[in-house]
């Protein structure tokens, strides 16, 4: 049993919580309807985003392919709908806002949070389990939304305890402490199945020799770091159970530098030149971002992902990155810059499926530099249309203005303004 006195932290997971935002709408209970989210129109190799807690329980893998569901199941298709879904999750907090402190919570993604509830144990005079049986119950009465949940001493065993333990147990709450870890997950397999543990680190480890937890308890800690660097520091605190990060510390953390970002996975395979119209519609985005948020940048980044169906191509992505002369947020400057690291790194010959470009050591505009050959009265003039349009979208929509590229055959800047997190947004 957890004690009080020790650190107490849960985290809960909404079940299958997309497919489960589907049935509420629609008066279904998850646990008896067959539902999948998923697009249809983008193939029958479209992933589903979730299914139902009966579907999984056929043996139907949670983000599988359309065409991997049995032919013989009928079931409901609901398009994805992120709005809807970053509503409930909103609604959700607020429940959680009433029994905790924002300062106590870590949203970990839109259907799982760590709460430190140490501080409310007394406060509510419950136990752990009860306590995070009140805030399920809480969600479950306003939302119909089930919810799983792991209680731990860290951060980590509050984790493994939801993903691991709560699946085996009655009521859906798993419970852990070091020693519960030690004496009932040391020796569990597949390692796949603990916290930052992904299939690269568990081959890893299995050519080592070691395929447990306890295994790696017994690896001298300077192979260890040999291995795998730094890494090494949390895979041999998580193999005894611990985890000294809390949600203060999460809070305060600042980085040392920042970036933004834009990715997106193609809805088909691209030529070269075509490729490249997207690229240029990203990174007018990403500017777009720098001027709304007064950022300047001085280094930018492009990685390209080719196709699994392109046989041909000898390797599956290119890129690289560019040191700019100036810190700046002119869309000129920095679309040269990445028209130019385009074609001296990108392959022409080769279907591209994947676009990611970043732009690097993001800081206040108040370090914007200049070389020998701006005109800053240009520049100033480039950043004041930019701002006119950014508050023309703000207050009209995305899609308020757009430029002759944006309305080219492979461009995909006004489909994309239409989705949430690359899926339909209603």
């Amino acid at each position: 049993m957890i004690q009080n006195k020790k650190k107490c932290y849960v985290c809960i997971d909404l079940k299958t919580f997309f497919a489960s935002v589907e049935c509420s709408e629609r008066n279904l209970d998850p646990f008896k309807t067959n539902l999948v989210v998923a697009d249809p129109s983008r193939g029958n190799g479209a992933l589903c985003l979730a299914i139902t807690p009966k579907m999984k329980n056929m043996g139907i893998k949670n983000r599988c392919r359309i065409f991997e569901i049995p032919k013989d199941v009928e079931y409901i298709t609901a398009l994805p709908r992120m709005n809807l879904y970053m509503d409930y999750s909103a609604k959700i907090y607020e429940i959680y806002l009433r029994y905790v402190s924002e300062n106590d919570i870590h949203v970990y993604s839109i259907d799982e949070c760590f709460i430190d509830i140490t501080p409310y144990l007394k406060l509510y005079n419950k136990k752990p389990k009860e306590f995070a049986q009140m805030l399920m119950d809480a969600v479950f009465e306003e939302t119909h939304i089930t919810a799983t949940a792991g209680i731990g001493t860290n951060l980590y065993l509050a984790k493994i305890a939801l993903d691991i333990i709560s699946k085996h147990v009655d009521g859906n709450i798993g419970m852990l402490t070091e020693r519960m870890y030690q004496k009932y997950l040391w020796h569990h397999q597949p390692l796949t199945d603990f916290w930052h543990v992904g299939v690269g680190t568990m081959n890893h480890l299995a050519r080592m020799g070691i395929f447990d937890m306890y295994g790696i308890t017994r690896c001298p800690e300077e192979i260890m770091y040999k291995e795998f660097g730094i890494n090494a520091e949390y895979i041999i605190d998580h193999a005894y159970g611990k985890e000294p990060t809390t949600i203060t510390q999460i809070k305060a953390y600042a980085p040392q530098t920042n970036s933004i970002s834009n990715s997106q996975v193609l809805f088909e395979d691209y030529e070269y030149y075509d490729a490249l119209l997207v690229v240029k519609e990203m990174v007018d985005l990403l500017v777009n971002r720098l001027v709304s948020n007064h950022l300047v940048t001085d280094n930018i980044s492009l990685y390209v992902g080719y196709s699994r169906s392109d046989k041909n191509c000898p390797v599956t992505g290119s890129g690289g990155q560019r040191k700019l002369t100036v810190r700046t947020s002119s869309l000129k400057i920095i679309m040269k810059e990445f028209v130019e690291l385009y074609h001296s790194k990108v392959l022409k010959n080769s279907k591209i499926r994947q676009i990611s470009i970043s732009l690097g050591n993001v800081l206040d505009e108040y370090y914007e530099s200049y070389d020998l050959f701006s005109n800053i009265e240009q520049l100033e003039e480039e950043k004041n249309l930019q701002r006119a349009i950014i508050q023309i979208k703000e207050k009209y929509g995305k899609n308020a203005i757009l430029k002759g590229m944006n309305k080219l055959e492979k461009a995909t800047t006004e489909k994309r303004n239409t989705l949430v997190g690359g899926h339909n947004a209603n």
